[in-house]
């Protein structure tokens, strides 16, 4: 069982999908491991590390691999030489990469998605998704910090008294309630909202205040696995008329809204961006995907009505090494769960392989990618 690891070669993209940690575990599984030179630099990581960890360096480590790792899909130009029905285990982008898809399956690969990973109990641990957003989380409010032109915490001086910044999360996911913890770390009076009632208490829990929408019926905001899905339109009007009044006192505004497949909601909108005080900054998370906040744009700062608006595509890669070894150790938890020692390479059961699998014997096979269409 040979297992590749590719040098990423998206833009802006310095993470790595395996790491000499995860490459050792992998030997001692019984394969071996080939890291495509120059693979980990974006991450700190050292070819030497790798050779030291029991890896190949190779410039073409995808020749006979029979599993292909990688944080983004690779191109199927980049497999040549990948033995016929090898995996590819990476975050796919399923929906937003439909093409790439389509090439894999053409190709005679099975892929395997890693955002497709169904939040139960036993698959926490391969969760690429909570994983990487509980660091796009902090980093949100570490750039919303710097970018702001005045502290964090109250302070108490000789000279007089420095009043708290006040931080408004939006969207209580993985990366909300990690942006709630950081902020109130850093000294921040916070408040947070979210579709999802349930969230209240996890709010709460972290010593913030929760802004809520109380009693309007045909809230759909509760979906399957954890997810937020659409609002009801008599929700979204009551919630834009309650955002509206508290977000013009806010100075730092972290918007982390997704819904899997779907362009990210708008929650902030232009008259709502007027109302704040000139100096505070907004970090849009979900920029990516559409944006939260309007006129927001990826890997740029824009300025509206003396407000920052700011939103990377790729708030992980941001913090490469950490992100790195997170997202090694997830790929690593999800083969080895599933390794079989007589066969000597992994065998997927049902419940996960039917989640995460695209393609198969030359088709796409996945019924939540092919219900998109």
């Amino acid at each position: 069982m040979r297992i590749a690891v590719l040098k990423e070669t998206a833009a802006g993209e310095s993470r790595v999908a395996a790491s000499p940690e995860t490459v050792k575990k992998f030997i001692a599984l019984g394969a071996s491991v080939a890291v495509q030179a120059g693979a980990g630099l974006g991450a700190a990581i050292a070819d030497a590390d790798y050779a030291a960890a029991g890896a190949e360096v190779s410039k073409d480590p995808a020749k006979g691999a029979d599993i292909v790792l990688g944080v983004q899909g690779p191109e199927v130009a980049g497999l040549k030489g990948a033995a016929k029905g090898a995996w590819i285990v990476a975050g796919l982008d399923p929906f937003g990469q439909r093409a790439k898809i389509d090439a894999y399956a053409k190709a005679g690969f099975e892929a395997l998605a890693m955002e497709f990973m169904p939040r139960i109990t036993r698959a926490q641990s391969m969760d690429i998704l909570s994983s990487q957003s509980n660091l796009s989380g902090y980093k949100a409010v570490i750039e919303a910090a710097n970018a702001y032109g005045r502290a964090f915490p109250m302070m108490m001086t000789a000279a007089g008294t420095v009043s708290a910044a006040k931080c408004f999360v939006m969207g209580v996911g993985v990366a909300g309630l990690q942006a709630i913890a950081t902020a109130r770390r850093l000294g921040a009076q916070v408040s947070a909202t979210d579709v999802r009632s349930a969230t209240k208490e996890q709010i709460m829990s972290l010593g913030a205040k929760p802004v809520f929408v109380e009693n309007v019926a045909g809230i759909e905001g509760e979906g399957a696995g954890g997810y937020a899905t659409e609002m009801s339109a008599e929700y979204q009007a009551a919630q834009a008329e309650l955002v509206s009044s508290h977000i013009a006192k806010q100075d730092i505004v972290i918007t982390t809204a997704l819904i899997p497949g779907r362009a990210a909601p708008r929650l902030v909108t232009d008259a709502q961006l007027a109302s704040m005080k000139p100096g505070s900054v907004v970090f849009d998370l979900a920029v990516a995907q559409g944006g939260n906040v309007e006129g927001s744009q990826a890997d740029a700062v824009v300025v509206k009505h003396g407000v920052k608006i700011i939103g990377w595509s790729n708030t992980p890669a941001h913090l490469a090494a950490d992100a790195s070894a997170l997202f090694s150790r997830n790929l690593y938890n999800f083969l080895s769960a599933f390794w079989d020692t007589d066969a000597g390479r992994p065998v997927l059961d049902d419940e996960i392989g039917n989640a995460v699998r695209l393609t198969l014997g030359g088709k796409v096979v996945n019924e939540r990618l092919l219900g998109a269409q």
